[in-house]
């Protein structure tokens, strides 16, 4: 993987960089990742006879579950692990270049929000806090030391805490990013309600057991009335990505450029849905030079007006199809 820079990926700029770079990691990836490869071979595909984006086979991702996903011959310097809340266990990212995530989420973030300079951040993640290898955490762990602010930092469970350095925060004038998980910002919501100006609540998704689940117009709803806001950011990732897409109104995400998805058809997992149909996420993320570019999630979604997307649920496990390939 030597010949492709971490400045080829993030310096795509139009559609036809993207699809260009995104073909030729493909054909790498097919032939050095022992795993995809096995996958391609298994559906009796020949990678010479892709030629767009739409041809390409997605990785199921519940593969990341059973197996070691890597492409090269290179050390992982850290595992990033999913929760395992559901009965197959967690996922497990295998990392050969942190320098390439944090390059990622760095210039994403720069991107969407600005430099963290400009920001005090605070992380209300308590369920990703009280595990090792997460990928978020990890994250929100780099942003805070960006931020340069003093007053950056994680909470686990005292509110009462982080409601005083919002205050202060609100008085001081200061910009401020909440990032939290879904069930932490509503108990916040619900418990202890603020009134913000100069302060952006991003939520990531994920009751994880601890609350009823929502649909996300629903938890924005709810988290706009406890906290007096009029929109609420969201950010989209998961352990098998090192990429972000971000949504700053009404639940549309927006990818950076090297990050790209697809909906395919949820009865016909190797066919692209074409306009704005519903059906399962397919994401091109570059970042995964080292692992899988091209992952097929248990997300639903479409494609909204303007290039972004959204999602709206899951698939139920016996509605997967096309996945059983190798999960033994």
């Amino acid at each position: 993987m030597g010949q492709i820079s971490s400045d080829r990926i993030f310096g795509i700029s139009n559609d036809a960089q993207f699809r260009e770079l995104a073909l030729e990691v493909f054909r790498i990836q097919a032939a050095g990742n022992p795993v995809y490869k096995t996958y391609l071979d298994l559906l009796g595909i020949q990678a010479g006879s892709i030629k767009s984006l739409d041809e390409i086979p997605f990785l199921p991702i519940e593969f990341f579950k059973k197996h070691r996903v890597l492409t090269g011959n290179l050390d992982h310097e850290v595992i990033f692990e999913s929760s395992g809340t559901t009965a197959e266990g967690s996922s497990k990212h295998y990392v050969c270049d942190l320098d390439i995530y944090q390059q990622s989420f760095t210039t994403a973030f720069d991107k969407f929000y600005g430099d963290p300079t400009g920001y005090c951040i605070l992380a209300l993640l308590p369920s990703y806090l009280e595990r090792k290898n997460s990928s978020l955490v990890y994250m929100a762990n780099e942003l805070i030391h960006l931020s340069g602010h003093p007053g950056s930092g994680f909470y686990l469970d005292d509110f009462r805490g982080l409601i005083r350095q919002i205050e202060k925060l609100e008085v001081e004038g200061q910009s401020t990013l909440l990032l939290g998980v879904s069930f932490a910002l509503l108990d916040l919501a619900d418990d202890f309600p603020l009134e913000m100006k100069n302060t952006i609540v991003m939520e990531t998704g994920g009751m994880k057991g601890y609350r009823e689940e929502l649909t996300r117009t629903e938890l924005h709803e709810r988290l706009s009335l406890g906290l007096k806001l009029e929109t609420i950011h969201s950010e989209y990732g998961m352990t098998e990505l090192l990429s972000q897409a971000y949504s700053k109104k009404d639940g549309v995400f927006f990818t950076p450029p090297w990050m790209k998805i697809l909906i395919r058809d949820p009865y016909d997992p190797l066919s692209i849905k074409s306009g704005r149909s519903s059906g399962g996420i397919n994401i091109i993320d570059l970042a995964n030079l080292y692992s899988c570019c091209f992952i097929a999630t248990q997300d639903i979604g479409k494609i909204t007006p303007g290039g972004g997307f959204e999602v709206l649920g899951r698939f139920d496990n016996s509605d997967i199809r096309g996945c059983n390939l190798m999960m033994e």
